[in-house]
């Protein structure tokens, strides 16, 4: 998934958001479906790698197509009620994929035919439903609209302008993402985002341990936890009218629009969901006693759940202001980075928890998670020094 976002983003800014989604969902359904018919593991694991090169599309286009529909006082709404129900997906998938599995009524095969159906039925929604939304492409569209039926070829847009041949305009859109791997705020995010998904990657994988060997439960009631973080991420709903409401205020306080800053987007990590990751850490670490009522490590999964998707939400919503048209590009190494990182982490997931235990891992999890919470408030505060020696980011 983080190498699919070298080529989706730039591609989304040359051919537009919708031709990218629908191409590589289409090559996605491909893979899955050959993932569904690998004769063994080698081919099975090679045909996923490419599943996942191909599903990258929307962790990085998402973000530029908000951009291109809502104004900055919408995606106050708009990216969070996106965020949060696609954060819930992983989680359904997990407690179908539980009990799917092990079944003795479907093949395990039947996990990869029921993302293939439901991936169909999204690429025709896709297809049939969503416009393009790029601002540049539509303006190019509209330029040659008019040279067609004035027959005038004076009619170019500024798109076609600065980058005449199809070329010129990939290279460029292929380079912008390494130029924008130095601007301090890529890099500070991408440093904040890649932590939190290493912590929440290697809780991942201690989930047996947690669950199944601690209660004695197996590995389907384990993944019906899985409900608990899906509506942990749900409270996230609850700030988003408030937040929503506070960021009317301050624009109606502010002269021209002017107080409006990406700094606000980094609320919904503020309101509690930076401290929460390392909160429920600990306290999920120092209750898995099969004495401690379960409900304990429950209600501490929801916490978590809530945590992990404010964080991401503040992220993202804070580079898609910083770079807005841009934001595609910007946000391809926020996904290469944090999936290459933490996925690779999860290597030494298993031996963590074993050598460990489940307290002294969770506890160590806790205290990176930690040491991070204070990121938000302090980019609240100096977030537009930084921003100030971007070369990419907007001026506000």
């Amino acid at each position: 998934m983080g190498l699919g976002s070298l080529v989706a983003g730039p591609f989304s800014e040359t051919f537009g958001r919708n031709a990218v989604y629908a191409g590589s969902m289409a090559v996605f359904m491909i893979w899955i479906m050959a993932s569904g018919l690998a004769p063994n593991f080698g081919a099975q694991i090679t045909f996923r790698f490419l599943a996942g090169c191909s599903a990258s599309t929307p962790l990085v286009c998402s973000g530029g197509s908000i951009a291109d529909m809502y104004n900055r006082l919408e995606k106050t709404w708009s990216f969070p009620l996106y965020a949060i129900t696609c954060f819930g997906g992983p989680m359904v998938g997990a407690v179908m994929g539980a009990y799917i599995g092990p079944s003795n009524v479907v093949s395990w095969r039947w996990t990869e035919w029921t993302v293939l159906i439901s991936s169909g039925l999204v690429l025709v929604l896709v297809l049939l439903c969503m416009p393009e939304t790029y601002g540049p492409l539509l303006l190019q569209w509209k330029a040659a609209h008019y040279r067609r039926i004035t027959g005038d070829g004076r009619f170019r847009s500024e798109h076609e302008i600065v980058d005449a041949t199809l070329f010129s305009r990939l290279k460029t859109s292929m380079t912008r993402p390494f130029l924008m791997l130095t601007e301090p705020i890529i890099m500070a995010m991408t440093l904040y985002i890649t932590v939190v998904y290493i912590v929440l990657f290697t809780f991942l994988v201690g989930w047996p341990y947690i669950f199944e060997y601690t209660y004695g439960l197996d590995q389907g009631l384990a993944n019906i936890v899985f409900v608990a973080m899906f509506a942990g991420t749900q409270i996230n709903f609850a700030f988003v009218p408030l937040i929503y409401s506070m960021t009317v205020k301050r624009v109606k306080n502010g002269v021209h629009d002017t107080s409006f800053k990406p700094e606000i987007r980094l609320w919904y990590a503020m309101f509690g969901a930076a401290v929460s990751v390392p909160v429920s850490l600990f306290w999920l670490g120092w209750t898995n006693f099969a004495s401690i009522s379960i409900w304990s490590a429950i209600f501490a999964v929801i916490v978590f759940g809530y945590g992990v998707t404010g964080i991401f939400i503040c992220v993202y919503m804070y580079i898609i202001d910083s770079y807005e048209i841009y934001s595609a590009s910007a946000l391809t190494f926020v996904a290469l980075i944090r999936y290459m990182v933490a996925g690779g982490i999860t290597v030494v997931g298993i031996p963590f928890y074993e050598n460990l235990g489940t307290h002294y891992a969770l506890t160590i999890l806790a205290c990176i998670s930690g040491v991070l919470a204070p990121i938000p408030y302090i980019l609240y505060h100096y977030g537009s020094w930084i921003r100030a020696k971007s070369r990419f980011a907007v001026s506000m």
